[in-house]
């Protein structure tokens, strides 16, 4: 009799990492409650607390990125890479993996690269249009790479290619028959038109302030606004707004109930992270895309790029945002037959089993 499959998922260090990685594991435990989990993650990022919280053991690895404002910490990267490397090794040779799988960031580098010294068939999860240094690397020596956009061919060979999505959390895209009670929850008028600003947990700098700088446009034009504002940005708003700033604007830290602010909004404005606009093109409203200029080779601006150039969805810039985008979004609010267009091709776009799909690779490769 074959003993059970044993499956390690290496990476994190944002959310976006983190929750396709925790979905993965969830739809291969599914498919076999005998399947045995290891995580692999950076100490000190994210994923230590998130994927124990989640019912999953990870290793941490003494790894970490280019450091843009310290020469000091960089020096140290390759040493921190052979030991992580070493490491990584060692927990191979310990957990002795069927398939080892990486969705990116710090610590999947180390440990893809040690597996496949290993012997062990990897899997790659590329989340962004444009492929990342780590993955881009690994790619010649995967098994297969699956992705979320059309064009990857540019970073990977093509034959180890499958277009599977990425996972989304499917309690937050469950919108379906939601907008009256979504809206008699956030206290909000069922008459009115709803714009729905969200920047992620931590908030957005730029969305927040053209927000701020269009407030008295979206009040003059009746229209509510749902604005997600974030961690880092609510209490100095709210010190400066008030919280009960006007009976059209919510404004919010967080949104706990992601359905309910979707299920709510004729029209969506939000970064452009990978996980986000997977979920977006499931709920099938009007976006409008505000990519952050913060990330690594600006994958942002391209995830955001591969929806415009199919007409699903609008691009403002992020220098522009805070001069155009209000403008822009009540424009579009005004336009039905945008906003329907947008709909139906953002809707084509959907890939809501990426996490069963994901883990159906997976096990092909074991069998």
């Amino acid at each position: 009799m074959k003993s059970a499959n044993k499956i390690i998922i290496s990476g994190g260090g944002t959310g976006g990492h983190i929750f396709p990685a925790v979905s993965i594991a969830n739809a291969l435990k599914q498919n076999d409650a005998a399947t045995e989990l290891l995580f692999v993650g950076a100490q000190g990022r994210m994923e230590m607390e998130k994927v124990p919280a989640a019912g999953y053991k990870i290793i941490g690895l003494n790894i970490q990125g280019i450091q843009r404002n310290s020469i000091v910490k960089n020096l140290m990267l390759p040493f921190k890479m052979v030991q992580s490397v070493s490491k990584a090794m060692k927990i191979i040779k310990e957990f002795k993996p069927d398939v080892a799988v990486g969705v990116g960031g710090y610590a999947s580098g180390p440990l893809l690269y040690a597996a496949w010294l290993k012997g062990v068939p990897i899997l790659i999860q590329e989340q962004n249009s444009y492929a990342g240094v780590t993955n881009k690397s690994l790619g010649k020596r995967a098994k297969k790479i699956c992705v979320a956009f059309d064009g990857m061919d540019k970073f990977f060979p093509a034959d180890k290619i499958i277009k599977t999505g990425n996972p989304v959390r499917k309690d937050a895209v469950d919108i379906e028959g939601k907008r009256l009670k979504a809206l008699e929850l956030l206290k909000l008028s069922s008459d009115k038109k709803t714009i729905l600003v969200t920047g992620g947990s931590l908030g957005a700098r730029t969305l927040n302030n053209s927000v701020k700088a269009g407030l008295q446009k979206i009040i003059d034009s009746d229209v509510q606004l749902i604005w997600q504002t974030g961690k880092v940005y609510y209490q100095n708003l709210i010190n400066e707004l008030g919280k009960e700033y006007h009976p059209n604007i919510l404004i919010t830290e967080f949104l706990n109930r992601m359905d309910l602010a979707y299920a709510a909004a004729d029209v969506i404005i939000s970064r452009a992270g990978a996980g986000t606009i997977a979920e977006l093109c499931i709920v099938k409203k009007p976006v409008i895309l505000v990519p952050s200029p913060n990330v690594a080779e600006d994958h942002q601006t391209k995830n955001a790029l591969a929806l415009v150039q199919e007409n699903a969805a609008i691009l403002v810039a992020d220098r522009d945002a805070e001069a155009k985008l209000v403008n822009r979004t009540l424009e579009l609010l005004k336009d039905k037959d945008k906003q329907k267009t947008l709909s139906i091709n953002i809707g084509k776009l959907a890939l809501p089993n990426a996490d069963k799909d994901i883990a159906n690779e997976v096990l092909k490769l074991i069998k």
